[in-house]
């Protein structure tokens, strides 16, 4: 696992912190539930329906509990932080076996193992240094699907974030992932607006992959 300053401020205190302040509440998980409504209706025009979602750093699983109002798939979560995986198994989100004490630079599992592969508000607290490798782990696990939902700028930019510097990084994610892997084909992309969705103010890419 490769170890840096984003990945050990997530999983002490300050990631603690984050936990509190974004707790799945019913409002946030009926909004998020909106949210994923359209993303997935996207995919299914192309693929059905995906049969196993993997979420690259869960935290305390606002996503997932969406997804589980949408869809039978296999969920599977990966999350640095203690406290939030343990809120993840206890919650009945995602059992313990699909929770994995992971990161996205090194993810484990095989290739090719989940149709959608997916970060929320993650990939910008990811070092520049790092995104790459963070993006071609997920594109390795990803068997048909690829998504990202994160602040957006038209050009790279580092933020101070609650008192952190080069802790917070927008760009243009989807030219990102298109500059990484040209072969990506997009399906759909938008914006998600806080006050109707509670992503904040996030841009959305779905990409999917070559079909072999």
């Amino acid at each position: 696992m490769l170890e840096n300053e984003q990945i050990n401020l997530w999983r002490g205190d300050f990631g603690t912190e984050y936990n509190a302040r974004n707790a799945a509440t019913e409002e946030r998980v009926r909004n998020r539930t909106r949210f994923w409504s359209q993303a997935l209706d996207s995919i299914r025009k192309r693929y059905g329906d995906s049969k196993s979602i993997l979420e690259v750093g869960a935290n305390v699983g606002i996503n997932l509990r969406a997804l589980r109002n949408l869809c039978d798939a296999d969920l599977v979560a990966v999350e640095p932080n203690d406290q939030a995986r343990e809120n993840l198994v206890s919650d009945g989100v995602v059992p313990a076996e699909k929770t994995f004490a992971a990161t996205g630079e090194s993810l484990p599992f095989p290739d090719n193992s989940f149709d959608l592969v997916f970060t929320s508000g993650v990939l910008v607290h990811v070092s520049p240094d790092n995104l790459a490798q963070v993006c071609s782990e997920m594109h390795r696990v990803s068997r048909r699907v690829v998504m990202c939902a994160e602040s957006f700028s038209s050009y790279p930019e580092t933020i101070v974030y609650r008192g952190h510097t080069d802790k917070l990084f927008k760009r243009d994610f989807g030219a990102f992932w298109m500059e990484q892997f040209p072969s990506l084909k997009l399906i759909d992309y938008g914006f998600a607006w806080k006050p109707v969705t509670g992503l904040d103010n996030v841009t959305w890419w779905i990409f999917s992959k070559p079909e072999e």
